[in-house]
């Protein structure tokens, strides 16, 4: 009698094979929910060199970006080696799904890895990936990818630094005429590595957290005197860990408040960072 597919069983094919869950489906019920024979099977469907080298780490990798007409995308890669990472056809095949996200603005991950790609409507985009596997003779998996959509009213920075092993983009909202500003603020986050956007951003228990070991450092002291230094503390703690209150990396007389607010007043608009990402290879 043959077995139920099951979700562990298709989650397990899946874990040992790194194909798409669709297609562990489809060989787990041909092989009547034989394991092995599916496994078998999807080898002789020619992806025999993508199963035999999926179970391996990735922890290399680049982090592609694209720009269309009203998205931007940032897609994050790995494989197991920097020197596959330094391949042409890697760059490539990098370069091939950024311009795939942007053109086409999955919702998530698992929806873009499931649609066809563009240049082959034989393969999704999992397929196009096995096929690369195979050339390339290692392990590579898309990781992340992003969609944001460009709007009126605002402007991305977008930053690329140490040849795409860290991707920054900046929001700036106010006027949809301050892609450099916002550049080079997302070049200051490359740099800076803020953790948060601002001091209202930081969760209550990062805060909580913080203000117990500020007071753990000055036991002994009057009650007044503690909230004074715990105050100080947590400031530099938001000087440090929030992007717009850190000094701005090109000119330290400056945060990166006081930088927006200098070129908000030299061009007679309201305008403000809103919000940012930083994505590092492997984080």
């Amino acid at each position: 009698m043959a077995a139920q597919i099951t979700a562990a069983m298709i989650k397990e094919l899946r874990d040992r094979t790194g194909i798409g869950m669709g297609k562990c489906k489809e060989a787990l019920e041909e092989a009547h929910g034989d394991m092995e024979l599916a496994i078998s099977n999807l080898r002789k469907a020619g992806m025999a060199t993508a199963v035999k080298k999926e179970g391996r780490a990735t922890n290399e990798g680049l982090i592609g970006t694209s720009e269309a007409n009203s998205t931007l995308a940032i897609v994050e890669v790995n494989a197991e080696t920097d020197f596959v990472v330094k391949n042409d056809r890697f760059k490539e095949f990098v370069d091939s799904i950024a311009k795939e996200v942007a053109a086409t603005k999955p919702a998530s991950l698992e929806a873009f890895l499931q649609q066809k790609y563009s240049k082959d409507s034989s393969l999704t985009i999992d397929q196009y990936r096995a096929t690369v596997v195979q050339t390339i003779g290692e392990n590579i998996q898309i990781r992340r990818v992003l969609a944001v959509a460009k709007v009126p009213n605002k402007s991305f920075g977008l930053y690329s630094h140490l040849g795409g092993k860290i991707v920054t983009l900046v929001e700036i909202t106010g006027s949809s005429d301050e892609e450099p500003l916002a550049k080079d603020i997302a070049m200051h986050v490359a740099a800076a590595a803020p953790e948060y956007l601002s001091s209202d951003k930081v969760p209550a228990e990062v805060l909580s957290q913080e203000k117990e070991i500020a007071k753990s450092q000055i036991k002994g002291k009057p009650e007044n005197i503690v909230e004074k230094i715990v105050e100080g503390k947590i400031k530099a703690f938001y000087d440090a860990n929030c992007l717009v209150c850190q000094k701005y990396i090109r000119d330290d007389a400056l945060t990166i408040t006081d930088l927006v607010n200098q070129r908000a007043k030299e061009k007679g608009k309201s305008l403000s960072v809103t919000s940012f990402l930083r994505w590092s290879v492997g984080q």
